[in-house]
């Protein structure tokens, strides 16, 4: 990234990136410049594929999008999709993208989670979308990602009557897969990233690709992959690897 990051604190690892969403002044709120500095992030990422950690500083995952911008935005603004691009950036991007979820996650912070592919989270982690409280509703991927996650009517209990989730309900819910501490959040979420992290990068990438193919396209897209997977030095030097501990 050629410019410094004024919303973002990044840590950058040799198969993986960390991200943490930092504005504590409006509790991780997400602006056009976190916007902007994430779409950054999406750009690197594309071009050099590794696991991606998003986590948020000061004990909150974020609070939302910044209500001060939202204000303000009319009719063209919303047509543009300007956090939904984003999240549908993130959510396509070649490795796992993992959402370390510490206190709120609500409105566009949760939506934001919505979009990893793994949520794990803190004991103090809080999940809504508080949106028609406000006058608009969540457009940036809670009206059909959530109701993937969770079902119908829980998500409809979230995005129509307001329920916030706990991490154990959340956890009941499979809207989490793990629920830590919040002083061992992030070494999770890096265990995690390390598991990933030990298989084997290219299988990973094109499984979770046809993980989300439409309906339509399997088996035929699943047997593509796995032809480009077959003919991979990888393949044949893990599954000699394999073998010869088997032989032991």
């Amino acid at each position: 990234m050629n410019n410094i990051p004024t919303t973002l604190t990044i840590e950058h690892r040799a198969d993986r990136v960390h991200v943490q969403l930092d504005r504590p002044d409006v509790r991780n709120a997400i602006d056009q410049t976190m916007i902007d500095e994430l779409h950054a992030i999406c750009a690197e990422l594309e071009q050099q594929p590794r696991i991606l950690i998003i986590s948020g500083a000061n004990g909150v995952f974020a609070s939302g999008a910044d209500i001060a911008q939202l204000r303000e935005r009319r009719r063209d603004d919303a047509l543009l999709g300007i956090n939904s691009g984003l999240f549908s950036r993130i959510a396509k991007l070649p490795m796992p993208v993992i959402a370390a979820i510490d206190g709120w996650a609500l409105g566009g912070g949760a939506e934001l989670a919505y979009a990893a592919d793994f949520r794990i989270a803190s004991t103090s982690a809080r999940i809504g979308n508080p949106e028609t409280a406000l006058g608009i509703l969540p457009a940036a991927g809670a009206l059909w990602r959530l109701a993937e996650l969770v079902g119908e009517p829980v998500a409809k209990e979230i995005i129509l009557a307001g329920r916030i989730l706990s991490a154990p309900e959340c956890l009941a819910v499979h809207l989490v897969t793990e629920v830590h501490d919040p002083d061992d959040l992030l070494a999770a979420a890096h265990a995690l990233a390390d598991r990933i992290a030990a298989q084997d990068p290219l299988a990973t990438r094109l499984a979770k690709e046809v993980f989300h193919a439409p309906r339509a396209a399997h088996p035929l897209v699943d047997n593509v992959a796995q032809s480009i997977l077959f003919e991979s030095e990888a393949k044949f030097a893990r599954m000699d690897a394999f073998l010869a501990r088997r032989k032991r």
